[in-house]
């Protein structure tokens, strides 16, 4: 199926698109695998809230990177660009085609792009000093120290924002100025999918989110490590445990989670008409129009 150079297949497209449902059509009718590119589905016990592939979709078609790390050991960009690239090279040895598909544009860029990453571990005592200040006084530091990464990273996102001064002050240098490209050595088709109806689908998934548990998914891990884990501030497992300190109702919560969802959607698309600029499937028949897109790239 493959030639050299390696050839690999990418799918690409914000939260609630539909990415895995057809993702599993396009590896059953080529005979290959998945590799989840995610931020927060590599974590185990996070099913839910992450909207991870089921235990039958698993069945139907292997999925790697998935489950690799327990919630209270974060993975980094870093680490997880050599665990994904240690896979797909494997796959490829296999002669078989690797099939990336995710939502987190950047950990598919630092595979498919090579995107040096910092390798600074997580620093405690600093972060523990950011944390003290609000979101606006670390958004005006880190424009001070390096104001070419607050162009990519948005202003309310507090993870990044801190992770970007974390390596500034560990390093002295900007977190911008260290992203240095070295793409791997493969001929990359990148297929895009994005849906009219996108926000229509974030709210009734997230009410399905909500009917299916989430705030139980969000309780055991809080029982299990801690209120303070940081992966609970992300969204949905954020509004779940509002709900569990009575700070709001369940209906109150599905909202706020389907505004943020929506907000984190139009971020996702703006990244990748910029990033990536993939080729947009055909919405009136995704299956058909992917496998054609394919076919032609694999010759």
């Amino acid at each position: 199926m493959l030639s050299h150079p390696p050839h690999v297949v990418v799918l690409v497209g914000p939260t609630a698109s539909g990415k895995t449902e057809l993702a599993i059509e396009i590896a059953e009718y080529f005979k290959t695998r998945i590799h989840n590119i995610d931020s927060r589905q590599i974590y185990k016990f996070m099913d839910i809230g992450t909207a991870k592939p089921s235990e039958n979709q698993q069945k139907q078609i292997k999925h790697f990177l998935i489950d690799i790390e327990e919630p209270i050991r974060p993975i980094n960009v870093k680490q997880f660009q050599k665990i994904a690239q240690q896979s797909i090279k494997k796959e490829i040895k296999k002669n078989h085609l690797p099939f990336l598909v995710g939502g987190s544009g950047l950990y598919m860029n630092s595979i498919t792009k090579g995107f040096f990453v910092p390798d600074v571990p997580p620093q405690n005592h600093l972060r523990r000093q950011f944390e003290e200040l609000d979101q606006k006084e670390c958004w005006e530091l880190l424009k001070s120290c390096d104001p070419l990464s607050t162009k990519t990273i948005n202003c309310a996102d507090r993870i990044r924002t801190i992770r970007a001064l974390e390596v500034f002050y560990v390093t002295g240098k900007p977190l911008s100025t260290q992203k240095v490209q070295k793409p791997p050595d493969w001929k990359i088709l990148e297929l895009g999918l994005d849906r009219d109806n996108l926000k229509k689908r974030i709210l009734e998934r997230t009410k399905k989110m909500f009917l299916s548990g989430i705030v139980e998914e969000t309780r055991n891990l809080i029982s299990q490590y801690g209120s303070d884990l940081q992966i609970l501030e992300t969204i949905g497992y954020r509004e779940a445990k509002a709900v569990l300190n009575s700070q709001v109702t369940i209906d109150e919560a599905i909202e706020l989670t389907t505004t943020k969802t929506i907000q984190f959607a139009k971020r996702q698309k703006t990244w990748f008409r910029n990033k990536n600029n993939p080729i947009w499937l055909n919405n009136k028949n995704l299956l058909k129009d992917a496998i054609i897109k394919i076919d032609s790239f694999l010759g």
